[in-house]
């Protein structure tokens, strides 16, 4: 068995990497693509390792002296790789194809040991890699019927988003029995590259085999083993989250956009699992063209849909563009200091400066603390502003309907503004809310902040809430926000909204007794102690001899679960687990224990 790799391309579209140097020598991790391969068939004992050339071929030839592996390198140069396509390169190596049976290579992947092994491993002589179909893949896919024979190639052109569901994307790694090369694959390629020139694809010929009745190719799915292609500097962004060390900071440092991980369990980031119902997200999609091509609303609307959605007056009530954007608007105007509790949501405290925060250290081993606790503490503090977040993030701690309503009270009475964030609070056992015209008229010190996102299970459409009866502060925020700073799928899911409230309430209701199931089984844990939550995440001390980063680590490379390490908020070894759905759940305790 030898191995054949094309890496005679220019990678333009790499820019600045690839100026000097060829796109199998952009590196990922501090290694170069082209001696990770290598590195990796090396290991495979293969009779040589042919590389056909062309961009900097000499320059590419100098690189790989350095690199000391055992099996024997040889080279195949296009001289022509501007003018020509693959199908050229593999052309001109066409003579090793038929003397022994091949592993193809593109040089811009980068891929995990066990996709080569997967390879060689199965019995199959002639096969193509394939990856079920996800939204970041790009290019030839085939469709595959139940014994894995490819039923069709299709290029990019003739891509049907409809028929995604029957998808497999081609990895761009095959192997090729000499007998397959030498009888099927090898005159067609010369007849092709005759016929229809040498600015192809080396995929259309397999595409012209398959059409075959017997052509002897067969398609081998990969089933969780990860691999990625780099074409452009977003692509090598992705695989350095992939494939190095420094996985979880990578992947923690993107802040969301997790779509791009179609196998990852995300267990940090905090969403419903139980709505949106199917029908409101399907209401959406039925309407994905008008509002993808049409403007949205300003404002002033969408303050009269919210008001409606949520029973206050127009006046009392702004939209925006996430609550982090209202959180940036408001504590721009802030004016002096701002009583805040440690540890919570950073969002706030990163708006202001240093000397403008006074911090409540919590000190009970659960993290709890009371109104009455905020009430002691800030009462000689002479702050401008009072800041909760109920229940809080990342501790899960809740203070109740009544204790809130003191606390109004005791800002009203010394002229402190009362910033409440009740985010999490539909989760909550009691789950009141502070969105109501008697109770913002009643203290107009309180500013009330919601973030759609979490509780509604919407995070990507990028809606918040602010509440006050204090109008002079709400015409400020309206005035701070552009006039579009909503699209047109976030107005209209709040346009729909209220068709759905027994259904989100139901989905409320559900999510509580799988909190409680789930807390429970957490319980079970012997190297984990919980704290009490009302919230859709659990906070948890990491007992030894465990450490929270080793447990976030391992749960990512062993289960492709990614959970958030909360020792620098907490100055102690906590994380915080999100609650989703039972099958997720059940998954993440599962590997817990197997710890």
């Amino acid at each position: 068995m030898q191995a054949i790799i094309l890496a005679a391309g220019m990678g333009k579209r790499l820019g600045e990497l690839t100026k000097g140097n060829t796109k199998c020598m952009v590196e990922v991790g501090g290694e170069t693509l082209i001696a990770r391969l290598l590195r990796q068939l090396d290991k495979q004992h293969l009779s040589k390792i042919i590389l056909v050339i062309g961009y900097k071929a000499q320059e590419l030839k100098n690189y790989l002296a350095t690199i000391q592996i055992q099996t024997p390198v040889e080279f195949v140069e296009n001289t022509v790789y501007d003018q020509t396509n693959n199908i050229y390169s593999l052309y001109l190596a066409k003579d090793y194809l038929v003397a022994e049976d091949t592993l193809l290579f593109e040089s811009d992947l980068i891929m995990e040991d066990a996709v080569i092994t997967k390879l060689l491993q199965y019995p199959y002589p002639d096969l193509a890699l394939v990856d079920k179909y996800e939204s970041w893949m790009d290019g030839t896919v085939v469709t595959i019927d139940e014994e894995n024979r490819i039923q069709r190639f299709i290029p990019g052109s003739q891509f049907k988003y409809e028929e995604i569901p029957s998808y497999y994307k081609t990895v761009n790694v095959y192997k090729f029995s000499q007998q397959f090369s030498a009888t099927m694959y090898v005159p067609f390629l010369k007849a092709y590259c005759t016929a229809l020139g040498k600015n192809e694809y080396y995929e259309q010929v397999l595409r012209v085999i398959t059409m075959l009745d017997n052509s002897g190719m067969r398609a081998l799915p990969l089933e969780g083993e990860q691999w990625y292609e780099i074409d452009d500097i977003q692509d090598l962004d992705i695989a350095e989250s992939i494939f190095t060390e420094r996985q979880y900071d990578l992947l923690c440092s993107r802040y969301g956009g997790y779509w791009r991980y179609p196998h990852m369990l995300d267990f940090c980031y905090l969403v419903n699992p139980y709505f949106p119902n199917r029908r409101l997200r399907d209401e959406l999609a039925a309407s994905f063209q008008r509002l993808l091509t049409e403007y949205p609303s300003g404002q002033r609307v969408n303050s009269l849909l919210a008001a409606k959605d949520f029973g206050v007056k127009q006046d009392y009530i702004a939209v925006g563009n996430g609550a982090a954007e209202l959180i940036k608007v408001l504590f721009e105007q802030v004016l002096g200091k701002v009583g805040i509790v440690r540890p919570t949501f950073e969002e706030y405290p990163n708006r202001l400066m240093p000397d403008q925060i006074v911090a409540y250290d919590t000190q009970a081993p659960d993290f709890s603390y009371t109104a009455d606790d905020l009430m002691n503490y800030f009462e000689d503090k002479k702050i401008w502003s009072l800041l909760l977040i109920n229940p809080d993030n990342p501790t899960g701690n809740y203070i109740p309907y009544a204790d809130c309503l003191r606390l109004a009270q005791w800002c009203e009475e010394r002229d402190i503004t009362f910033v409440l964030d009740e985010s999490f609070i539909d989760f909550s056992t009691e789950h009141p809310t502070f969105f109501n015209n008697e109770i913002l008229e009643k203290f107009p010190h309180l500013i009330v902040i919601k973030s759609i996102s979490k509780s509604y299970g919407v995070p990507g459409l990028r809606l918040g809430l602010i509440a006050t009866s204090n109008i002079t502060l709400m015409q400020n925020i309206r005035r701070s926000v552009s006039i579009w700073n909503i699209n047109s799928f976030g107005e209209f899911f709040l346009q729909i909204l209220g068709k759905y409230e027994k259904n989100y309430l139901q989905a409320m209701d559900t999510f509580r007794a799988e909190r409680l199931r789930y807390v429970e089984q957490l319980q079970t844990i012997d190297y984990l102690r919980v704290i009490p939550s009302e919230a859709n995440y659990v906070l948890c001390e990491v007992l030894t001899p465990h450490t929270p980063r080793e447990l976030a680590i391992h749960l990512l490379k062993k289960a492709n679960i990614l959970i958030k390490d909360c020792t620098s908020k907490c100055n102690a070894p906590f994380i915080r687990l999100a609650v989703r759905d039972t099958k997720d759940n059940n998954r993440l305790i599962e590997t817990l224990k197997s710890l």
